[in-house]
């Protein structure tokens, strides 16, 4: 069997409600994409997306003061309410209970994997690194709703120049080696790190553009940005 990991962002599951037009056209690619590859195997990371981003904002607004640990479970839960919306979905394939915790014996008894978040201080990559090493997986697919790495925040600096590829080295210089709760970067430092001592390659690109997804998952051309090929 072959093993690929993706790491499905909250930004394409629910960007401000659930994305069910996206979640429909998801599900017949992959379920296509398995039917025509029977030696492959999925692993799908969830992450929060607007319920994360609602709810921890809730609580600053309510709260005041902000507790950063109480604020990353509360983006955690946010992922495992979409991880159960993707193992339901894909309920034919995927025969085993939501992954919380990837360090512990987990069974993998069908053809697709459903995670999400784990315990503050790690983020759905760290999660997504973990399940990779742990089923020998060497590629990660981080799909979100920007479709390559830049130099820069393109939001912010005009000049940013997008990456077709870039070493882990590169790529750890730009991001640091801290996980902060709600940064925005392309792939998280904490997963980055362990990424790299184990030779994965990420591949990022724009999860919203399915037929590219697929054309990844079948090694044909497409867009996005290779970290550590």
């Amino acid at each position: 069997m072959n093993l690929t990991v993706l790491s499905v962002g909250g930004s394409i599951i629910a960007p401000e409600k659930v994305n069910t037009g996206f979640l429909k056209e998801f599900r017949n690619a992959i379920v296509d994409y398995l039917e025509k590859n029977k030696q492959e195997k999925l692993i799908l990371v969830c992450g929060g997306g607007a319920p994360a981003r609602i709810w921890q904002s809730a609580f600053r607004e309510a709260r005041g003061d902000i507790n950063a640990n109480m604020q990353d479970w509360i983006g955690i839960k946010a992922t495992h309410l979409n991880g159960m919306l993707i193992k339901a979905l894909f309920s034919d394939f995927c025969k085993d209970e939501l992954v919380t915790d990837p360090t512990i014996d987990i069974p993998f008894s069908g053809r697709i994997l459903v995670a999400a978040g784990w315990k503050p201080g790690f983020s759905t990559d760290t999660d997504a690194v973990f399940l990779a090493k742990k089923f020998g997986g060497k590629l990660i697919i981080n799909l979100s709703n920007i479709a390559k790495v830049y130099t820069d925040d393109p939001k912010k600096n005009p000049d940013a120049k997008p990456i077709d590829n870039i070493s882990w080295k590169e790529f750890r210089n730009m991001v640091g080696d801290e996980w902060i709760p709600g940064r925005n970067t392309p792939f998280d430092p904490i997963a980055s790190k362990i990424a790299q001592d184990e030779q994965m390659k990420v591949i990022c690109a724009d999860g919203r553009d399915i037929k590219n997804t697929i054309a990844i998952l079948e090694g044909k051309p497409f867009s996005g940005t290779i970290i550590g090929g």
